[in-house]
């Protein structure tokens, strides 16, 4: 009788892959083995030849739904004599590597149970099977099996242990698999429930855990529910314990308690995610596309940017916007942003106004574990479901880290004993028409999933990331583990997470970097721990890792024309960057044309207050004495002006910049709609938000030739036509949509003109200024029109959540070439 070895790699544990191959074996007549390795899936199957053919083809083409096989080896040999076929026992192979699962929404067999009241299961929050449930934040090693991961501390039951060896069970080898009688449980700290133990302390943490009386638990749960929910629809801010950390949920139709949340967690101006309990009432808000509701149900769930229903968008800052920093604001209509002249429409007659100010979308996503399900369930509406945490901090994970980081946040916890390894944020999608879909985080539900790299590496390389919106990402033969979201690396603890997250990966993918790379401002927290680790390391700059890492994901390695537009990055002349077209491979680039610069007083003082950058523009410009800079002018604190006109004829904390970020910024305080940005990016997100498609007209940048046969892209007329507007009345979303106009027509004028010379007809687009839906369609459209194959990112951000693997790109290019 005929045998073979099978070796299927990819995403092939922690998605009922075994059971999968088991129940393939029984039908088909096959004898052996199956089990999980540190090296992906190994089988042996001996049959008939017809049999096996049968086998071998099945595994292929009927893989489970949340599997990905890279490949399958099969190898013929000996037959061994097997009397049936068995799940043995997982083997760790030293120094090899198998790919982890992301965690996965619940799915409809498990939400329906969830539901039943026949079923052992009605009402447990913390339902799964081998087609959902946690898997990469309970993971601290592989081969992934129940020992290596957070569930160790829970013994099966006797009926859970009967579904976890029946062949014909959906749970069968489901690693997170448990009930009421065995499993985690919920705990409400600061609610006035009144049933036994219902508040978590470290002494319930205590193992083994006694198994307990399913109806008892049952009621017990619902209790705990119940007294959450009524504290939501009280107004109460709770800490809700989820996937991959806390977060922080209250009533979405609740003004009073959005404002509280906003101010006890120093979210001011940002949008906040909103969790609704089914497609139908997100439809009563939004407006769906097909897309969009595949994206909403997707096993990955992550939050999807809606177009809200007509009627249904706030108001935006215009003229009077509150000239303040990010500290918080005193009232409400400081935080919207709103004045007489924009006026302020509520969000819908359910929705709380300040969810998304001054923006016409909603980051909305549907439940995607079984706490959620029955939260949104007995609450009956939407809610706020935001990150647990203070702004700029990571997320919290623990119980007693919660109690302690989010005690000032929330008014009660509601949390369960299922401990998370690794901290991991929601993932944020869009779609947008001719683009596709994109990535605005990636986090649950796409890491730790790799992107194959279009060659394979014969080092292990670890890319550090940037500073903003950090990811890092280890490179290794042709996987590249992009991680989830890490954040702003701005503070210790972020930093402090960022350390312990590339060491849970380099252990999970048995990953040894031999060389690192790293952004080349000497400042940034990723760039100090970098060089730090005493490995040979290789800067790359900036904007160049941001074109690398678009061409890699294409596979495109030869010479392309890219265009990276973006608020800040470190140049390699010493200026910050931002408005750049580079004639770049992943080895190098070449500046072939930039955006002009423009002086930055203050540095990130000016970040922060768009009307610095303003006043720097029209200073440079020659532009002050124009009449429609008067209303800028008179808006500015007393002695401001005076003061960043000495500090820009003095070179006093001055910089100048190329950014197309920053440009934004300028033309939003210039057309009166914010002079002050509460978080990074806030005043060009309103300028797209107020642009009305119907205005008439374009405005146009110079464009000049410097020595040396580069292109300067000059705004000096685009300001000029701007204040032009302001001078003569015309109103904000006019002025936007003009603006918006004329960046498109300058990435396409630049484009069509230098692509010919250069001999390319690749043009990668990056940067955080092409999440901007306007510029990015319009490019890609007109690229088309123009003949030339515009490159988008598909797996990853556009803006520096995709910069780490452009740096492992091209640090393996050089070496490749040295």
């Amino acid at each position: 009788m005929p045998a073979v070895s099978l070796h299927v790699t990819g995403v092939v544990q922690g998605v009922g892959f075994r059971p999968f191959v088991y129940n393939l074996a029984m039908r088909h007549g096959i004898s052996g083995w199956v089990k999980n390795t540190s090296e992906g899936v190994f089988a042996h199957a001996e049959g008939g030849p017809d049999a096996i053919g049968a086998f071998v083809a099945a595994i292929r083409e009927e893989a489970p739904p949340m599997a990905v096989i890279d490949a399958v080896h099969v190898t013929d040999i000996a037959a061994e004599g097997h009397q049936g076929f068995a799940i043995v026992e997982s083997e760790s192979i030293e120094g090899t590597m198998t790919l982890v699962s992301p965690d996965i929404a619940t799915c409809a067999d498990c939400a329906a149970e969830l539901r039943d009241p026949a079923d052992r299961r009605y009402g447990y929050p913390f339902t799964n099977c081998t087609n959902c449930g946690p898997r990469f934040t309970i993971i601290e090693d592989v081969p992934y099996d129940r020992p290596m991961t957070t569930m160790r501390d829970f013994p099966l039951c006797d009926e859970c242990a009967a579904e976890y060896t029946d062949p014909g069970d959906r749970r069968f080898h489901a690693q997170p698999n448990a009930c009421f009688r065995c499993g985690p449980r919920l705990y409400l700290n600061g609610g006035d429930v009144d049933i036994a133990d219902a508040e978590w302390d470290p002494a319930v943490e205590a193992v083994p855990r006694p198994h307990r009386e399913v109806s008892v638990e049952r009621e017990r749960a619902a209790a705990i529910i119940d007294d959450a929910v009524r504290l939501l629809r009280k107004g109460a801010i709770v800490a809700v314990k989820g996937l991959g950390g806390f977060q922080l949920a209250c009533d979405a139709a609740n003004e009073d308690a959005v404002l509280r949340l906003r101010e006890r967690k120093r979210r001011w101006g940002k949008a906040l995610a909103v969790m609704a309990p089914s497609l139908e009432a997100v439809r009563e808000h939004c407006v769906i596309s097909a897309e969009e509701e595949a994206l909403l149900t997707a096993p990955s769930a992550p939050i999807v940017l809606l177009r809200l229903s007509d009627g249904a968008r706030v108001g935006v800052a215009c003229s009077d916007s509150p000239r303040r920093g990010p500290s918080a604001p005193a009232d409400a209509s400081s935080v919207l942003g709103t004045s007489p002249a924009c006026g302020t429409a509520p969000l819908t007659p359910t929705l709380a106004p300040s969810l998304a100010p001054g923006l016409r979308e909603l980051g909305v996503m549907l439940p995607y574990t079984p706490l959620h399900h029955l939260l949104l369930d007995a609450f009956g509406g939407p809610l706020v479901m935001t990150s647990g945490n203070l702004s700029d901090e990571p997320i919290a994970t623990g119980n007693a880290e919660a109690l302690e980081r989010l005690g000032s946040i929330a008014d009660a916890f509601l949390m369960h004993d299922r401990d998370i390894y690794s901290r991991y944020d929601d993932s944020v999608e869009r779609h947008t028409p001719d683009v596709g879909v994109e990535h605005i985080r990636r986090a649950r539900g796409r890491a730790p999933f790799p992107l194959r790299a279009p060659f394979t590496s014969d080092v292990d390389i670890l890319a550090a990331g940037p500073e903003q919106k950090n990811t890092f990402c280890l490179l290794t033969g042709a996987h590249a583990f992009v991680s989830q979201h890490i954040g702003d690396m701005e503070n210790a603890e972020t930093l402090a997470s960022y350390e312990r997250t590339i060491a849970l990966y380099e252990r999970l993918f048995r990953v040894r970097p031999e060389v690192v790379a790293y952004d080349l401002h000497p400042e940034y927290l990723s760039t100090k721990h970098a060089l730090s680790l005493g490995l040979p390391a290789i800067g790359v700059q900036h904007h160049h890792a941001h074109i690398a890492s678009v061409t890699a994901e294409h596979g495109v390695s030869e010479r392309v024309l890219g265009v990276a537009l973006d608020g800040t990055g470190y140049g390699a002349d010493g200026t910050i960057w931002g408005g750049e077209w580079l004639a770049a491979d992943w080895a190098g680039f070449d500046r072939v044309a930039h955006l002009r610069t423009l002086p930055l007083p203050g540095g990130a003082a000016a970040i922060r207050r768009p009307a610095r950058m303003a006043l720097g523009a029209l200073s440079e410009c020659g532009l002050l004495g124009h009449p429609g800079a008067a209303p800028l002018r008179e808006r500015l604190a007393e002695g401001e002006e005076q003061t960043i006109l000495a500090m820009i004829s003095h070179g006093l904390n001055t910089p100048m910049t190329s950014s197309m970020g920053r440009l934004f910024d300028a033309v939003a305080a210039l057309a009166g709609v914010r002079d002050d940005a509460l978080y990074e990016g806030q005043a060009a997100i309103e300028l797209e938000a107020l642009a009305d498609p119907a205005a008439r007209g374009a405005y146009a940048f110079g464009l000049l030739e410097e020595l040396g046969g580069s292109l300067q892209v000059d705004s000096a007329p685009v300001l000029a036509a701007v204040l032009d507007d302001v001078a003569a009345g015309v109103g904000a979303p006019a002025i936007s949509m003009r603006f918006h106009r004329a960046v498109v027509s300058a990435v396409l004028g630049v484009c069509t003109r230098l692509a010919p010379d250069l001999g390319v007809r690749h043009v990668a687009l990056a940067g955080g200024v092409f999440m901007n839906r306007l510029v990015v369609r319009g490019c890609v459209l007109g690229l088309r029109e123009a003949g030339l194959e515009p490159l988008v990112h598909r797996e990853l951000p556009a803006n520096d959540g995709g910069v780490s693997f452009g740096q492992a790109v091209v640090a393996w290019a050089r070496r490749a070439e040295a």
